[in-house]
């Protein structure tokens, strides 16, 4: 009697020493796929945060490897796990299709629809400290131009600082209208591109992002940018301005 009590205890013993070991593998498979899960999502949030770092991706531009290298610790943070660097080139490589998705929502169509492209010559780029009298005597300086609208006339006007781009026909007339003003810069030797812009360019996310890219990336400097609702200007030196109006008119192409 006393053998086959031992025996049967023995037997328990074993079936429940195995199920306590499949409970044990159930939970590691659930963890695992817990992360699996999650790599992705914390993956996507690291890259979507570097828009540079996103379109990169997109375009292929970066080694996946490294990358995945490179963001392996703050992977390993978010899902508090060892994460292996196969699972975040794995996620690198199923993200970039939709990152471009993401990046590019109606973009190209708001980019081919951009209208006329002005461009001027013979610029001159004035910026003065702002004063008590500045304004005034912007005021004055309008009246004595009079509604010309053969001159180019900007004038920005930011906390600290208001920046003029004129025709340098004119500078003659802002220098005396300024005189008492502190001059803070002056640039000659500059044109301007101007775009007329759809009217949904406000609504677009990355508009202005990837015209100022494009111009980054053909190694471009600008001097200033002047922006109203449905009009962009772009003042850069005149070397520059053939590739700049080239870049401008070629965007839609991309």
């Amino acid at each position: 009697m006393g053998r086959e009590i031992n025996k049967i205890f023995r037997k328990f013993i074993q079936k429940f020493y195995i199920l306590l070991v499949f409970q044990h593998i159930c939970r590691e498979i659930q963890q695992t796929l817990r992360i699996m899960i999650t790599i992705p999502q914390v993956v996507e949030k690291i890259v979507s945060a570097q828009p540079f770092l996103a379109e990169a991706l997109v375009e292929g531009l970066i080694n996946v490897s490294s990358l995945a290298r490179k963001i392996q610790n703050q992977v390993e943070q978010s899902v508090k796990k060892p994460v292996k660097i196969g699972a975040i080139i794995m996620a690198l490589n199923r993200l970039a299709p939709n990152l471009e998705v993401k990046i590019n929502p109606g973009l190209k169509e708001v980019i081919t629809n951009v209208g006329d492209i002005i461009v001027r010559s013979h610029l001159v780029d004035f910026t003065y400290k702002n004063s008590n009298t500045l304004i005034e005597k912007h005021t004055e300086l309008l009246k004595s131009i009079g509604p010309n609208q053969e001159f180019f006339y900007t004038m920005v006007q930011g906390v600290f600082e208001s920046n003029l781009v004129v025709s340098s026909s004119l500078q003659a007339k802002v220098e005396e209208a300024f005189s008492g003003e502190y001059l803070v810069s002056r640039s000659q030797q500059l044109s301007s591109v101007t775009l007329k812009l759809p009217a949904t360019n406000s609504q677009q996310l990355g508009f202005y992002y990837f015209i100022l890219k494009n111009i980054a990336w053909a190694g471009i400097n600008i001097q200033e940018v002047v922006s109203t609702t449905n009009e962009f200007t772009l003042v850069v030196n005149d070397a520059d301005i053939d590739k700049t109006f080239s870049v401008l008119k070629n965007m839609g192409n991309h």
